[in-house]
């Protein structure tokens, strides 16, 4: 037994095992897959296998990497934040991030030197066929139902694509998969033309559109600049997601939690300016942890506070409210709280006149543009209406979340929500809350601080659903149209630090900070690179045996 013992300790011994231990787990999953999924029909065996295995053998190697050539915290919580990132950018498919259709050509415009918006202008034939060939809202679109034949009985069954990477075009319409719109692409089976969006941003697009230039420089084509975009993107989210842990002083499991939410890599791997957008939040709560805020913290939450204001104006000014949260004595930049939250303000305001007058002056050669929604949708009678039936809008707004799960319930809806994964939906939160308390050691952000963050969250909670009911959703409907997990993140994470302070007080863990953070990062990146193996498996495995045959 000494022996063996003495024998496992030999670090070289125990990677060589890992990897053994790796590859047989690879060869049992690529069995599964053969089984449940029907792949021998259409893939090679030795494929299938050989693909499982060089993954986990890469995840063994990521593993190494993390322990033994990255020091500190934020450097390997950012190297797993990149490398699960990747994971999302191959796992999901083309355009099926929320709006990346739009994003994508502006991006792609941008990558070219176009800064102005010309809707007469056209794009490239293979730009024209990635479109075409990849529908947005790709599942929840093409919704269908009817009668196939089960592959192991041979009998009569019925099939529903709901929820799964299918679709079919009339009721008698052959039934199509993912792998199918990429056999559509390289045939070239539509090049319609394609003209620029109605999208007039352009600095939450440089980090795609630097991605896309390098992959043009490249010689890659349409679908080589979608990846090379994403890419950017992501490279953007983690640099962001770095300086976030790096400033944090407290909660930093959780914090890194939040980066490796499968929702947000999701979104940080996608050509969606959201990437950017969480990445600001994330490292403008980070702040708030810190004991005391020099000039130098101010300044920084000051810029990336403008930033979201320039991306997503109006709601995003209560963030330059945080900062009055400092105690005066832990205030130590120069000014006062509250003129750095005028300066805020005002910067902000400004800066959203300006993206908007910038998107108007460079506009050519758009014709109105309808409001979306269509002419049910007036936001000045939908504010009259609100103000007029106070209750009625309470309880429309309630029953919204409810019929949600409070959007607490859906970190595991992907795509436009369209793909829910219900094993995320289900773990998601439990994961949240282990993280959170995980987060315990040491002191809390203070009375003061997690009050107010919590005060915030509910506020900036109440106002998306507001701006959403009066912007996108139809004159006294009784839903909120349009509201989506993702714009929840930031407040679950404003709220979770008061949350885990009242259990603590039953539950009283004793981790200390260093083994806080040690376990944080395997389960959170263990959690993000299951969840991007599922994505995968949805949109590109399985299931078949919903498919008549």
């Amino acid at each position: 037994m000494g022996r063996l013992s003495g024998l496992l300790g030999r670090p070289g011994l125990r990677w060589g095992l890992a990897a053994l231990g790796a590859a047989v787990l690879g060869v049992v999953w690529a069995y599964c897959w053969r089984v449940f999924y029907y792949l021998d029909g259409r893939f090679s065996p030795w494929a299938i296998t050989l693909f499982c295995v060089a993954v986990l053998e890469l995840v063994l190697g990521a593993v190494a990497l993390l322990r033994f050539g990255v020091r500190g915290f934020a450097a390997r919580g950012a190297v797993c934040v990149f490398l699960c990132g990747l994971l999302f950018v191959f796992a999901n498919p083309p355009l099926q991030t929320p709006d990346e259709a739009d994003h994508y050509l502006r991006t792609y415009a941008i990558s070219l030197g176009r800064l102005d918006f010309d809707a007469d202008r056209g794009y490239p034939e293979d730009v024209a066929a990635l479109l075409h060939a990849f529908p947005g809202a790709w599942v929840n679109a093409h919704t269908s139902v009817g009668i196939g034949t089960d592959p192991d009985t041979g009998e009569d069954k019925p099939y529903d694509t709901a929820g799964y990477a299918l679709k079919q075009y009339g009721d008698d319409g052959r039934i199509q998969s993912i792998a199918d719109s990429f056999a559509d692409f390289f045939d070239r089976a539509d090049t319609t033309p394609v003209t620029e969006p109605v999208s007039f941003l352009i600095l939450p697009f440089l980090p795609g559109a630097a991605g896309m230039a390098l992959a043009r420089l490249l010689g890659l084509a349409a679908l080589g600049c979608l990846y090379g975009g994403r890419l950017g993107n992501l490279l953007a989210y983690t640099l962001l997601c770095y300086a976030a842990l790096r400033a944090a002083r407290r909660m930093q499991p959780l914090l890194l939690c939040f980066a490796l939410l499968p929702l947000s890599l999701f979104l940080g791997g996608s050509l969606s300016y959201d990437a950017t957008l969480l990445g600001c939040y994330y490292l403008m709560l980070a702040l708030m942890t810190r004991p005391a805020w020099t000039t130098r913290t101010a300044l920084v939450y000051g810029v990336a506070c403008v930033y979201v204001n320039m991306a997503k104006p109006y709601l995003n000014l209560l963030w330059v409210l945080l900062p009055l949260l400092v105690l005066r004595g832990d205030w130590r930049a120069k000014g006062r709280r509250w003129l750095w939250s005028l300066g805020m303000a005002v910067a902000s305001l400004a800066a959203t006149l300006l993206v908007e007058w910038y998107g108007t002056a460079l506009r050519y050669n758009y014709p109105t543009i309808a409001r979306q929604g269509g002419e049910a949708v007036n936001g000045g009678a939908q504010l009259a209406f609100v103000l007029s039936n106070p209750l009625r809008t309470v309880a429309a707004f309630l029953g919204t979340l409810y019929e949600n799960d409070f959007f607490i319930g859906q970190l595991g809806v992907f795509g436009w929500k369209d793909l829910p994964i219900p094993l995320l939906n289900l773990t998601g939160p439990l994961l949240l809350l282990a993280v959170a308390l995980l987060a315990s050691p040491g002191p809390g952000l203070g009375r003061r601080r997690a009050l107010g963050l919590g005060g915030f969250a509910l506020v900036y909670a109440a106002g998306a659903i507001t701006a959403m009911y009066i912007t996108y959703t139809p004159v006294g409907m009784v839903r909120v149209v349009g509201l989506q997990a993702r714009y929840f993140l930031c407040v679950w994470l404003a709220l979770l630090p008061g949350a885990a302070a009242l259990l603590r007080r039953g539950l009283c863990p004793a981790l200390p900070a260093d083994r806080a953070r040690g376990l944080a990062l395997p389960l959170c990146g263990g959690y993000a690179a299951l969840a991007a193996v599922l994505l995968f498996q949805h949109y590109l495995i399985g299931p078949f045996y919903t498919i008549p045959v």
